[in-house]
């Protein structure tokens, strides 16, 4: 079974793109972030056409999340439960489903901005409502991952250079602190293997030339369960999928399980 996570930064922008990656690839399950599309409009048509079904949870703003299907979808949550909302409204983030044997959660965590401002507190509150939702699925014995854009680079070897990033967000202790609390819930962290560099970065800025000068972070991320760890057989970035013209800033992120 192939599952992949992909921050595709607008779901039309990169609609054919998606759908050539998907044919090829052969990904049986894709968690989607940052679709950027309201659900009525969301392509449901041209994904059937692959034999995907979706669950979508999408309000055509900044955000959107979706899970793609060819192995069916059930027990869809959309939303966090205790989802702390920003400016007093919740966002749409992230989304749950059964998909063949395993179960998964594509989110898609708030960026924060700057440590200062009030998104920052609001990222922090989001991880605790997030490792709360997720807390009795990791626990059981079921394969089971969240798979999306964290928002933070786990380690400093996840950023081409720890220097560029003192003082921002997405290497500041206290976010390092919510994903140790979330991996305290019962998950590990799949990471990939990156091929080419030394390093399976998952984002490039589109600015400066970063994608050609590798100036990357690995910031999306698969935190599986024990049965979902033990399954996986491989996981790559498929940094092939960052190149061209109009490709998303992010590469997806591909875990192979034997389930």
């Amino acid at each position: 079974m192939r599952i992949a996570t992909w921050n595709v930064n607008s779901i039309t922008a990169r609609l054919p793109r998606l759908l050539a990656w998907l044919e090829s690839s052969g990904t049986d399950v894709l968690c989607l972030q940052e679709a950027k599309v309201a659900e009525d409009q969301f392509p449901l048509d041209q994904l059937r056409e692959l034999g995907y079904e979706a669950a979508v949870h999408a309000t055509g703003r900044w955000n959107g999340v979706a899970v793609l299907s060819r192995v069916g979808i059930e027990d869809v949550v959309k939303g966090l439960p205790g989802d702390p909302g920003y400016d007093g409204a919740p966002e749409p983030r992230a989304i749950a489903a059964t998909c063949g044997p395993v179960r998964v959660w594509s989110v898609y965590v708030p960026n924060g901005r700057e440590v200062e401002h009030p998104h920052y507190a609001y990222k922090l509150q989001w991880f605790e409502a997030l490792r709360a939702a997720v807390a009795g699925d990791a626990g059981g014995s079921r394969p089971f991952a969240v798979l999306g854009d964290y928002n933070v680079a786990p380690t400093d070897d996840d950023v081409y250079d720890v220097a560029a990033f003192e003082g921002s967000t997405h290497v500041t202790p206290a976010e390092r602190a919510a994903l140790a609390s979330l991996r305290g819930a019962g998950l590990s962290d799949v990471v990939p293997r990156p091929l080419k560099y030394e390093h399976p970065f998952t984002y490039w800025d589109y600015r400066q030339l970063c994608f050609p000068k590798n100036r990357g972070m690995r910031i999306d991320l698969v935190y599986g369960n024990a049965p979902f760890a033990k399954a996986v057989k491989d996981s790559y970035v498929d940094r092939e999928e960052r190149k061209g013209k109009g490709a998303s800033d992010h590469a997806p992120v591909v875990v192979d399980l034997d389930v």
